[in-house]
């Protein structure tokens, strides 16, 4: 049997040429090596990381309030959800999976032989996570449910109250729940600092999993440093399967990462004060334009707007890529074609002047 699997966001993604006003990416603005202090002392290229490098499980246990048998280290947010598939599923199994989605979450699941099944997060609907949805999704067959918190591409924050009902859903029915949680830090509050959104979770015991990473909230995409919250006996397995796949992670990377978890409240100042100011030069954008529908997101880094009465935006993205160098992602990729998506990680400056071309360029279009 030939599995078929695709993932053409990422393709795209990866191959896509250059734009002067990038507000395609959705990470923070990168960090340089000298705004983590101490990084150049800290460069090693030995030392014992089998398996784990311990000094960083006990910052992402102390970090995320989770015992340090349930945390699995992994290369990047991808590199998580691609093992928890690996771990949890076999040819004929099946995955729930949200529409509009990061293609990934798909072709991760489906590199396994599983099938997909979609549930909407609806525009309507302000893009929440509607767990009705989710129960009707549900067979004999489901293993897997996977949500992002904050949707990519959306931006919108599951409810704790949506989480918690999927959680006794995927209880019942002996499921996990898959909640990729790796653009959460940009936008949990000051009252919850670092707290996973599934910890206010109901079900408990081996149902959720989370997955992150440094990349997105903080800047770090370079360091490629990820990981899982599972149960322990979860954790057991994902890092049977992690030890098969890569045996272990790049010192390196480990070591960079684990001082970046030492000076975490800085790092996490740095990003909101960039999202601050970009979220309010969105805001004004957003309002001034009659032409754009849009939901609020969180004060992270995504916005999905749509263009009224227009059914695909593909056109738009690329005139605006090839007339006014500025890119968006077309909502094709998400299966939202109507859509586009925004970053607003980026310089303010960049962000700024994206904004304008966009702004010019719905001006110019003959609709």
């Amino acid at each position: 049997m030939t599995i078929r699997f695709d993932a053409p966001y990422l393709k795209w993604a990866t191959l896509r040429a250059p734009a002067r006003l990038d507000l395609a990416g959705s990470a923070v603005s990168a960090c340089t090596i000298d705004d983590l202090e101490g990084a150049r002392d800290a460069i090693e290229l030995t030392g014992d990381n089998t398996g784990a490098f311990p000094p960083l499980v006990a910052a992402l246990s102390t970090r995320y309030g989770w015992p340090e048998a349930g945390i699995t280290t992994t290369h990047g947010t991808s590199g998580a959800n691609f093992l928890v598939c690996a771990a949890l599923l076999a040819p004929g199994d099946e995955v729930i999976v949200e529409r509009p989605g990061y293609d990934a979450l798909l072709g991760a699941a489906q590199i396994f032989g599983a099938r997909t099944i979609r549930f909407d997060r609806a525009f309507e609907n302000g893009f929440a996570l509607d767990p009705d949805r989710v129960r009707r999704a549900v067979t004999a067959r489901t293993r897997l449910v996977v949500v992002t918190s904050p949707q990519n591409p959306t931006g919108v924050v599951a409810a704790p109250d949506a989480l918690e009902e999927v959680g006794r859903i995927a209880a019942t029915n002996g499921v996990h729940v898959l909640v990729d949680e790796v653009y959460l830090d940009a936008v949990a509050s000051r009252a919850t600092e670092g707290a996973s959104v599934i910890r206010t979770a109901a079900a408990g015991g081996d149902v959720f999993i989370s997955t992150s990473s440094l990349t997105k909230s903080y800047g770090l995409t370079g360091l490629r440093c990820g990981w899982i919250l599972s149960s322990p006996a979860l954790a057991e397995r994902l890092q049977t399967v992690r030890r098969i796949v890569d045996v272990a992670g790049s010192i390196v990377t480990d070591r960079l990462a684990a001082l970046a978890f030492s000076q975490i409240d800085r790092l996490t100042a740095r990003g909101r004060a960039l999202l601050d100011a970009n979220h309010a030069l969105a805001r004004a954008f957003l309002r001034t334009r009659p032409e754009l529908e849009w939901i609020a997101p969180g004060p992270g880094t995504l916005v999905f707007p749509r263009i009224r009465g227009v059914d695909d935006a593909d056109t738009f993205a690329r005139r605006l890529l090839e007339e006014r160098e500025t890119a968006v992602v077309p909502g094709r990729f998400f299966d939202a074609p109507a859509h586009f998506r925004i970053g607003l990680g980026g310089p303010s400056q960049v962000v700024r002047l994206g904004l304008e071309a966009i702004g010019a360029a719905l001006d110019a279009a003959a609709w």
